[in-house]
């Protein structure tokens, strides 16, 4: 009887896979929710700084390029659905499909990243910098003429890049990410209809960049 109330009383863990998707899962579940929490605080100071600070805020159409980005923000939201489909391939044990749209997802995130160093160089040399716009240059010459407002431009650049730049870094872990498991785990076809744990949690890291550039998309360079 002791032998068997032991085996009563004994709490009933769930196999060890089942246990590893759970940690997966909540361990990037964790980390998302404290990006939601830094780029809630970079956001919020954008917004403060902008609306709080003496002065006009220079238009982003002046000094942004809308239309490309606009078109970068098209790509990122193609390679979610790219990941999706890819997640849904490989949950019906399609190899074949899972190599061609985490392959594509890949191409797309790493095209945003190249689009994104070519606005900021296009945006330096135009004279638009973290620490403001750069005596001599273009951007100068609109601020000298009464064209761009001048007294928040040190705030402005320095904040544009900041949020940006860290998404921009965000995008290129999560490109560098899916290339290790792409050549890794996908290429060997580790990944089957059983378990493909790795392409579920880089999936909910990828929609979540994705969303958030959405945001940053649409206050800095909308509104």
């Amino acid at each position: 009887m002791t032998h068997a109330a032991t085996n009563v009383m004994r709490p009933q863990f769930p196999t060890e896979r089942g246990v590893d998707v759970y940690e997966m899962k909540l361990g990037m579940w964790v980390f998302l929710a404290s990006e939601i929490m830094f780029f809630t605080a970079l956001i919020g100071s954008y917004v403060i700084l902008r609306f709080g600070a003496p002065g006009d805020w220079a238009p982003p159409g002046v000094v942004l390029n809308i239309k490309i980005t606009a078109f970068n923000t098209f790509l990122l939201i193609c390679s979610s659905v790219s990941m999706v489909k890819a997640y849904a391939a490989i949950a019906e044990g399609d190899q074949k499909g899972l190599r061609l749209w985490l392959g594509l997802t890949i191409l797309i995130g790493a095209t945003f990243v190249g689009i994104q160093v070519f606005e900021y160089i296009h945006l330096v040399e135009r004279g638009f910098t973290p620490a403001g716009v750069r005596d001599g240059s273009e951007l100068a010459g609109l601020v000298a003429s009464g064209k761009l407002p001048g007294a928040t431009t040190g705030l402005y650049g320095s904040t544009f890049f900041t949020m940006t730049g860290f998404h921009g870094f965000h995008v290129t872990c999560g490109v560098v990410s899916m290339l290790y498991l792409y050549f890794k785990k996908v290429l060997p076809g580790k990944y089957s209809q059983s378990d493909y744990r790795g392409i579920e949690v880089v999936g909910l890291y990828w929609h979540f960049v994705d969303l958030v550039w959405i945001i940053l998309f649409t206050i800095v360079y909308l509104i």
